[in-house]
């Protein structure tokens, strides 16, 4: 009998199979990105840590006052994705449902709290980081006493020698920081970045969720109170709602194993 001979076997060219993982990750990080930078707006819009950038700016540099506002936001981004993130060691059919659940929830109390607010909502706590950043500025009036006279913008002074890295540093950017931080941690866009860097994509989830910081931080600094007055807290909340229970939604129609 003449012996048969085998041919080739097909196999998928490399090139193919490393566009195709591509065009996933690509997609992934896409997806966190818009997801992140949506709930991040409208969590922050009206929030806390928006009303005291506004007022800060209004009373000091505002280049200061964004860049240490930025700093903690930033920081405390990077350090709710690792929050997240650490959170895959668990297979990831679990932390997909539980992340979906935890969007419903947080969509149902929004939109709970958006009806229940009365138009001119957000007033009060307008009030409150008046009353706070009024308190830290005594403080800081009483040091400059005690220090003798010098600028508060810089925190340089005439009498009595500071270390180096002090005059580096102003104390209305320690401020900022302090107050801002303070305000985001244990706040619902903190739970929000942690609850997506456990099922989206990290990287993206991190650059999307610090863009949506930069952009409300940037407004309030640019707005001042006009904007913080103008800004309806009932609608935003409202609105926020909505989207966190499109996110839930659409985890129905999106496999845990999709990738994104």
């Amino acid at each position: 009998l003449p012996c048969l001979q085998k041919g080739p076997s097909p196999v998928a060219p490399v090139h193919l199979v490393n566009e195709e993982s591509t065009d996933k990750t690509n997609l992934g990080f896409i997806h966190a990105f818009v997801a992140a930078i949506s709930v991040i707006i409208v969590s922050e819009l009206g929030d806390k840590t928006f009303f005291i950038a506004a007022i800060m700016a209004m009373r000091y540099n505002r280049l200061t006052v964004l860049a240490g506002a930025m700093l903690a936001l930033g920081l405390m981004t990077c350090l709710s994705v690792l929050f997240g993130y650490a959170t895959t060691v668990i297979p990831r059919v679990y932390t997909y449902y539980v992340s979906t659940a935890l969007f419903a929830i947080f969509g149902i109390r929004m939109l709970r709290e958006g009806l229940k607010m009365s138009p001119d909502e957000g007033q009060e706590e307008l009030e409150e980081v008046q009353a706070e950043i009024k308190k830290k500025d005594e403080e800081l009036q009483r040091t400059k006493l005690l220090n003798g006279p010098g600028d508060v913008e810089t925190g340089s002074t005439a009498t009595i020698p500071q270390k180096k890295w002090l005059h580096f540093i102003s104390p209305i950017f320690v401020q900022a920081f302090t107050l801002t931080f303070l305000a985001e941690w244990g706040d619902r866009s903190q739970l929000t970045t942690i609850v997506l860097a456990a099922r989206e994509d990290p990287y993206g989830v991190a650059v999307g969720g610090t863009v949506g910081h930069c952009l409300c931080t940037g407004l309030a600094v640019i707005g001042g109170r006009m904007i913080a007055q103008k800004i309806s807290v009932r609608t935003v909340t409202i609105i926020g709602g909505i989207v966190f229970l499109a996110f839930a939604f659409s985890a129905l129609f999106i496999s845990p194993d999709s990738g994104f």
